[in-house]
């Protein structure tokens, strides 16, 4: 029960990374392709009806987390607590950029809130993926299961790093690359015009600097984290998640090559979906993985809530996400197409 609810809630935060991450990237590459007010309003509205609701899956793996490994939330969050506090006002930061920039006319409100609006889901992206880079580096949990990391130390991902070292960065500007990359295809995908060109260009431009990243992020991974290189031995089987981020990567090219949008954007969710899949196989069963002593990491075994609990709370996640899965299909289905 505990490795069905490990890979719950790495499906929930899949979900939220495809989701929402079309819109933070889309965020992001508003800074260098938007031109005018015209251009800005169309990325705003090829996101508009989506970015709310895409953060459901955010609370989602949140809930599910808590739910199912109540020791790994209860661990993270404190170690984690100032991180997460910058990461909780980013969210807000976005969703009033959103809002705020039409309530009033002026030649430095809206600008201001487009630059928050750009600056807030780039760093946002950018600490998605040092949090990810931190699970796999691993933190100096205790023998009761805490930790605290500071921001920073000496950047060095030894047992007394803080959040941010040079390994957490380059997992950071791989996550930054590739929310931009996937938020530059889904422009293209729902405009049309200058705005879509403009977007077409960078996001080919951008591939070249996530492949290269990419490249360099499973290097350092395996030189950091010596239980992947054994996962995946012990597991071969494992190799089919590696090779769908590949397929994903090289399917973005093709696609956009051949002016096929939707399977260029699709190729993207694929390539995020191999990434992730990747670290979660390569880490189990870890959850968090200790930096200082092994022995005190948590898994999936003596992180997770009582059988009879998982068990129970099965019967509810289930239709949970049913429910959202649904009002997903059904919100994509009505705003369909190009925004005009």
């Amino acid at each position: 029960m505990p490795t069905i609810w490990f890979c719950l809630v790495a499906i929930s935060i899949a979900g939220y990374v495809i989701l929402d991450g079309f819109d933070l990237g889309a965020g992001f590459v508003s800074l260098f392709i938007a031109r005018n007010e015209d251009d800005r309003r169309q990325i705003i509205s090829s996101i508009g009806p989506f970015w709310d609701g895409n953060e459901v899956w955010l609370l989602a793996g949140g809930g599910t987390l808590y739910f199912a490994f109540p020791s790994l939330y209860a661990s993270a969050f404190s170690g984690f607590y100032l991180a997460l506090m910058i990461v909780l006002w980013l969210l807000i930061l976005r969703g009033i950029a959103i809002e705020f920039r039409n309530h009033m006319e002026g030649p430095l409100w809206k600008p201001f809130w487009d630059v928050v609006f750009g600056a807030s889901s780039a760093t946002l992206a950018l600490l998605l993926g040092v949090a990810l880079g931190n699970v796999v580096r691993g933190v100096p949990i205790d023998s009761n299961g805490y930790f605290f990391l500071p921001l920073w130390t000496n950047f060095l991902p030894g047992a007394d790093a803080g959040v941010i070292d040079w390994y957490t960065l380059i997992i950071g500007a791989t996550s930054l690359a590739a929310l931009a990359a996937h938020g530059c295809l889904w422009v293209v995908y729902k405009t049309n015009g200058a705005i879509q060109q403009r977007s077409r260009s960078f996001g080919s431009r951008l591939w070249w600097i996530l492949a290269a990243l990419t490249l360099v992020t499973t290097g350092v991974s395996f030189g950091i984290q010596p239980h992947l290189a054994a996962q995946f031995q012990q597991q071969p089987w494992g190799v089919i998640f590696p090779l769908l981020a590949v397929l994903g990567i090289a399917g973005m090219k093709r696609f956009s090559g051949l002016r096929q949008d939707l399977g260029a954007f699709l190729a993207s969710c694929l390539y995020l979906v191999g990434m992730l899949t990747s670290v979660t196989f390569g880490v189990f069963p870890y959850v968090l993985p200790s930096n200082a002593l092994p022995d005190f990491s948590l898994t999936i075994q003596n992180a997770a809530a009582p059988q009879y609990g998982l068990q129970l709370g099965l019967w509810w996640w289930i239709p949970g996400m049913a429910m959202a899965t649904a009002y997903s299909f059904f919100l994509y289905r009505r705003f369909a197409g190009k925004v005009e």
